[in-house]
């Protein structure tokens, strides 16, 4: 497909596709959701948030390719754009392998881009990751009031294993259970991760909540986000988990 002969204009739902698509082509983005903060200073329309977009005014900035997550996006307003005429691209992200295919996807076979360095170096930083050991039985907490904790089948949760993190829910039918506190610190857990997305856990939020536990605090950009973050997101991550003692 030729570059510029198909697609010159993405609007992007997704905060970590419109931070692949900026490291990659910046000049291809139209439009990013508010929630879209990497690269900083990014110039492009402003088309509200990932679960309540502006869909006449992405229409009216008539993309070429609509960006989009089966988890992150409502089908409703991907079903109104799809109305308007606007070819939509919907990704599934459940696990690292997956990330990798689906960005390839988006940037090669969607937006017609050459294959990034960027994505070959992230391959290749996972690819010499070795679990910590002994592995850790861990709570993951994405929220709070009320508390929910990663599950089954989730990309942050495929991430946390690959570094020796065992999330003690991750059997549970559910993908974001909600879980009372005291199921929680009754889990046998040898570790909490707190990351500062979607819920903001800090210092001083979150791991009172689980005494005698230690707390590792992550950025949600490196465990959640699937995109050049990924190149450092090992090294990153392994250093906050190391720190919880």
């Amino acid at each position: 497909m030729s570059r510029r002969g198909a697609v010159r204009r993405v609007v992007s739902l997704v905060p970590s596709l419109t931070e692949a698509v900026a490291a990659t082509d910046p000049g291809l983005l139209a439009g990013v959701t508010d929630w879209c903060s990497h690269p900083p200073g990014l110039d492009a329309v402003r088309v509200g948030g990932t679960k309540n977009p502006y869909t006449g005014r992405i229409a009216a900035l008539a993309p070429d390719l609509v960006l989009a997550n089966e988890e992150e996006n409502r089908e409703p307003d991907l079903a109104a754009l799809r109305a308007a005429g606007l070819r939509v691209l919907v990704t599934e992200v459940r696990g690292l392998e997956q990330a990798f295919a689906e960005l390839h996807r988006v940037l090669v076979d969607g937006c017609g881009l050459p294959r990034p360095g960027w994505l070959d170096e992230a391959e290749a930083a996972w690819r010499e990751v070795r679990p910590a050991s002994p592995e850790r039985r861990a709570v993951i907490p994405v929220w709070r009031r009320p508390w929910m904790v990663l599950g089954r089948d989730t990309f942050a949760g495929d991430l946390l294993a690959r570094l020796g993190v065992r999330n003690v829910h991750r059997d549970h039918p559910e993908r974001y259970p909600r879980i009372p506190l005291a199921e929680l610190n009754a889990a046998g857990a040898e570790l909490v991760v707190l990351p500062d997305e979607p819920y903001r856990f800090t210092a001083d939020d979150g791991p009172e909540a689980f005494p005698g536990i230690p707390a590792a605090l992550v950025g949600g950009r490196h465990l959640t986000w699937y995109g050049p973050s990924l190149v450092e997101a090992p090294r990153v991550l392994a250093e906050a988990l190391a720190a919880a003692r």
